[in-house]
């Protein structure tokens, strides 16, 4: 099942060049499509009823997978498995038609001890009416959650006349709410788990009317959003200004290599004293010329006093 409508399903809804929106109607409605959405909204309005049930019974509850069937009422009824608490909605506003939750009485009685303080281990075999109006206000809040997440969806009102909650024995005690067992109905079970204590199924059952009016309103909001979309003037691109280029990067480049050094032994020019051996000068020259040294010279900066140099 797809969570969101394909552009083939979106186009049946919209005509002409400028995408304007038209209701939609039974006739250019695929059963495909029907079931497709009636079974998003089951999804989404059913996660909502699982988080009240969930607050009710202080226990997490997940109501998840839904599988939808179209089928003869009649269908439903010969393959129902009696006993089953049921309950009976009728919408007043925003949606036509009737729509039926299905529980099993087994798990009604878990819901009822649970409601009642019990840990959900009852071992009774017999459903009290004391039972059946704790589950009764358990599914009347659950159906009131999922109505106003239907109303959400639809952003319309929803009002539902009160549930009635009602236990179907046998098939002879089965009340169908005004449903003919020839009607063509959508079936939506879905997986019930109540941490710890249940692990079982719900069903929800729709009359073809109310899918129809569901599949309408989906439609037509998916198609008002498009007719809204392509209304909006088209944003007039402004020439980009004129960037500079961007600065480059520096980056680390190889040291060049060095050039080589040259070493070769010094020559000097022949150094003649002076005859003068009092002067200053002539002494100096005398101590440099009596120490025998070797000098190599390379390229380079480097100050070394007398002193130093006598020291090599």
């Amino acid at each position: 099942m797809s969570g969101s409508l394909s552009q083939q399903e979106i186009d049946a809804m919209l005509k002409g060049a400028g995408d304007v929106a038209t209701p939609a109607s039974e006739n250019t409605v695929s059963e495909q499509i029907k079931l497709d959405i009636i079974g998003e909204v089951g999804n989404i309005s059913m996660s909502q009823a699982a988080t009240t049930l969930s607050e009710i019974l202080n226990h997490r509850v997940s109501i998840t997978t839904p599988r939808v069937t179209k089928l003869k009422f009649k269908d439903i009824v010969d393959g129902l498995v009696a006993p089953k608490v049921a309950a009976t909605v009728s919408y007043k506003a925003g949606i036509s038609g009737t729509n039926l939750m299905l529980l099993e009485v087994k798990d009604a009685m878990i819901i009822a001890d649970l409601m009642m303080g019990g840990d959900g281990s009852t071992a009774s075999e017999t459903f009290t009416a004391l039972e059946l109006s704790a589950v009764a206000e358990a599914m009347n809040q659950m159906i009131g959650s999922a109505s106003t997440s239907m109303a959400t969806m639809f952003s319309r009102l929803i009002d539902i006349l009160p549930p009635e909650v009602s236990l179907w024995e046998t098939g002879n005690t089965m009340n169908y709410g005004g449903l003919n067992e020839n009607d063509d109905i959508y079936s939506i079970s879905f997986s019930l788990d109540v941490e710890g204590v249940i692990e079982s199924e719900i069903m929800q059952v729709f009359t073809d009317d109310v899918v129809l009016d569901i599949t309408q309103a989906m439609l037509n909001d998916e198609a008002e959003n498009l007719r809204q979309q392509a209304s909006v003037e088209p944003v007039v691109m402004q020439p980009r200004a004129a960037q500079s280029a961007p600065t480059p990067i520096a980056t680390s480049m190889p040291e060049p290599p060095k050039p080589s050094v040259t070493v070769s032994q010094a020559a000097f020019q022949p150094l003649t004293g002076s005859s003068n051996n009092s002067s200053l000068e002539g002494d100096n020259l005398d101590l440099i010329l009596d120490v025998p040294l070797d000098l190599s010279v390379i390229l380079g900066k480097s100050r070394k006093s007398i002193k130093e140099i006598l020291a090599l």
